[in-house]
């Protein structure tokens, strides 16, 4: 089993989810979202990264993957998104965790088969994949996807490897 960390980073909000993943399959753990204060950036930068390293502490996961900065028309708001990232890479980072970062055509692709797919489209495959009674928040739906993305990465890169087919003894 591994357990992941998904991100979903933002200036105003950062989405999280955790899920494990066994072979092909993920399991749902938590998810939610972490609201940040309004005043000065670096204090919400603050909360970001004291808020993922709890959630490390407490959920102990192996691996983070994260949203990569996607280019947004106003530069300020692309540099703010870059920072929120940054400070959650490091909580991952300092944790002693890998980071995988993955663009959100890639987790949309991933998950919903679309890489242009809408906000609702995601939210509503995430709470099918994962068996969920509804669909959860926008933010923490797209930190959940950006988790199953990591999933089905790591999954299809150990059968690329041959690896998983062995160790489930299917292939001799």
């Amino acid at each position: 089993m591994i357990r992941i960390l998904g991100i979903d980073p933002g200036s105003r909000r950062t989405g999280f989810g955790i899920v494990d993943s066994v072979g092909s399959k993920t399991q749902y753990v938590a998810s939610g979202v972490i609201r940040l204060p309004t005043g000065e950036l670096p204090a919400r930068l603050k909360v970001i990264f004291e808020n993922i390293s709890e959630l490390i502490g407490e959920y102990q996961p192996v691996e983070v993957a994260i949203e990569d900065v996607f280019f947004a028309r106003d530069p300020r708001a692309a540099l703010k998104l870059g920072q929120a990232r940054g400070a959650a890479i490091v909580a991952g980072v300092t944790a002693g965790l890998p980071v995988a970062e993955y663009s959100a055509k890639t987790v949309k692709q991933a998950v919903v088969g679309n890489g242009g797919a809408k906000k609702d489209q995601v939210q509503q495959m995430i709470m099918r994949l994962l068996k969920l009674p509804a669909p959860p928040q926008e933010d923490a739906a797209d930190a959940l996807a950006v988790a199953i993305c990591h999933a089905h990465s790591m999954t299809h890169q150990l059968a690329i490897k041959g690896v998983s087919g062995y160790a489930r003894g299917r292939l001799k």
